[in-house]
Formats: structure tokens, C-alpha cells, sequence
């Protein structure tokens, strides 16, 4: 097992978002956010952009769309629980997110 799939405990995680992270929340072995832009080209934009990296680490999020807002889960299925995957894929959406922002 790779450091980047090896799960975290509850406080590696909460040092992590806090740290890192700070618009994501734990809940339940997951992270979650919310991401709002100015309308849904916007926010599709966003998805393909966050597909296309998710793609490249073969780690996928579980995620909803409705008009300008994108909620986002996080976990790692296999092992169960919250790794680096998780945290770098948060990274990559807070970085193209970025680009929408404001």
C-alpha cells in the first residue's frame, strides 16, 4: 500500500483541512464542499476541467450539479476511508476552482 492510499485517522485529517483545506468538512470518513459559480456553463466548465485530473489519478468524485452549484465528496472506496488521493484531488478542484472564483 502507497502512502497515497493509506487512510488517515480522524486527526491526520482535521490537521490536513485545517491546514490545507479550510473550505472542506469532515463527515463520516468523507470531505465535502460546495462550490458556487455564476451560472451553469461555468460550473460544467469546472466539472470537465476536475474529470479530465480525476481521470489522470484514477480517483473519481462522487458529485451533483443542479444550475451553479457542485457538491463534492470525497473518499477512497478501496481501502475505505479518507487518503492523500482524496486530499490531492481536493487540492486540484480548490485550484481550478480558483479560476472561477469571483
Amino acid at each position: 500500500m502507497s502512502n497515497k492510499t493509506k487512510v488517515m485517522n480522524e486527526n491526520e485529517v482535521s490537521s490536513y483541512l485545517g491546514l490545507h483545506l479550510k473550505k472542506w468538512t469532515l463527515e463520516q470518513s468523507t470531505i465535502h464542499r460546495e462550490f458556487k459559480f455564476r451560472n451553469f456553463t461555468d460550473a460544467f466548465s469546472f466539472m470537465t476541467a476536475v474529470a479530465l485530473e480525476a481521470e489522470k489519478m484514477n480517483h473519481h468524485p462522487e458529485w451533483t450539479n443542479v444550475y451553479n452549484k457542485v457538491s463534492v465528496i470525497l473518499s477512497t472506496h478501496e481501502p475505505q476511508g479518507l487518503t492523500m488521493l482524496d486530499m490531492d484531488l481536493a487540492m486540484k478542484m480548490d485550484s481550478l476552482y480558483s479560476r472561477f472564483d469571483g
